[in-house]
């Protein structure tokens, strides 16, 4: 199937693009942005003139920031496109159940996606989680803005999401790993007096059974980044490392493997199968925590941040 990828920035370049060249389903037949382009590919400065241009591209890739999003999605489903949402899919909730009305009325597929999900262990904690009795679980995810989005301002910016940029990856594993549902009941966000999203959050969460969960968010980590969830259970402690990619029961490594590697191959592998099937898969549950914590988070102003 022809494919138009629209925001060729880093994360196109380094996830999306390789995705779809070594994926059998897939032609990348357009790039669409302002400053970006992919060798051999015929690129667009103006999407509405690749949509009239290319009529047989049937499938578009959104990877821009999440305020602009919407109008591109709204225009390609208007054209009759399948879309394939980068994460966060919106930058608002109802943006998000918007497109996905759009996408029925239309009959076309929409998918909001979340990388992290893909992660090579996540599968199996969810079904090792599955069964168990919950006693503990904390999220820790550390990370230096400055290596991961130099010089971004956008994710600083009102609808940028700040450090829950980061972290709604981590919560996309949370809301897919545990068997039941939770929802956050205090927060603090930590916001630089010179920007408008945090920099740093510390999350608590309500869990039906009683069990203690909680979230830890940092952007300015110096160090190494920790990716890290860990579960304490009746039956053992889980922990995930490499932000899904290792796992282990009670200090002991799991080695099993999901057949097809890679997160992004994953996402366009699962792309292709709703487009033949049809349907939309817009999960929100992330994102829907991610709103929670700025609806009832307590801000507190912290020291200025630059570059």
């Amino acid at each position: 199937m022809e494919i138009a990828l629209v925001g060729i920035g880093k994360i196109a370049q380094d996830q999306h693009v390789p995705a779809i060249a070594a994926s059998p389903d897939w032609e990348l037949a357009a790039t669409v942005s302002r400053h970006g382009s992919v060798a051999g590919v015929p690129a667009y400065r103006d999407f509405a003139t690749m949509l009239e241009d290319r009529p047989t591209i049937r499938v578009v890739s959104l990877c821009l920031p999440p305020v602009p999003r919407f109008a591109y999605a709204q225009e390609a489903i208007r054209a009759g496109r399948h879309v394939m949402l980068e994460k966060p899919p919106g930058a608002t909730l109802s943006e998000c159940h918007a497109l996905a009305e759009m996408a029925r009325a239309a009959r076309v597929s929409l998918y909001a996606t979340w990388h992290s999900r893909q992660a090579d262990k996540v599968p199996a904690a969810k079904a090792w989680l599955a069964d168990k009795t919950l006693r503990r679980l904390t999220v820790s995810w550390r990370e230096n803005v400055r290596q991961w989005h130099p010089g971004q301002d956008w994710v600083f910016e009102a609808g940028g999401l700040g450090v829950f940029d980061p972290g709604i990856n981590a919560l996309s594993i949370l809301t897919e790993i545990l068997p039941v549902p939770v929802h956050l009941t205090s927060a603090r966000l930590d916001f630089p007096e010179n920007r408008e999203t945090p920099i740093a959050a510390q999350c608590d969460f309500f869990h039906p059974g009683g069990a203690e969960v909680t979230m830890a968010l940092d952007w300015l980590e110096p160090g190494t980044p920790t990716w890290t969830i860990e579960a304490e259970t009746d039956a053992g402690t889980l922990r995930l490392e490499n932000g899904g990619g290792a796992m282990s029961i009670d200090g002991v490594a799991d080695s099993s493997l999901p057949g097809l590697a890679g997160e992004y191959p994953r996402l366009y592998d699962q792309m292709a199968k709703l487009v033949v099937r049809g349907g939309i898969d817009m999960d929100l549950a992330p994102l829907r925590h991610v709103a929670d914590a700025f609806l009832l988070g307590r801000r507190v102003t912290v020291a200025p941040f630059a570059w």
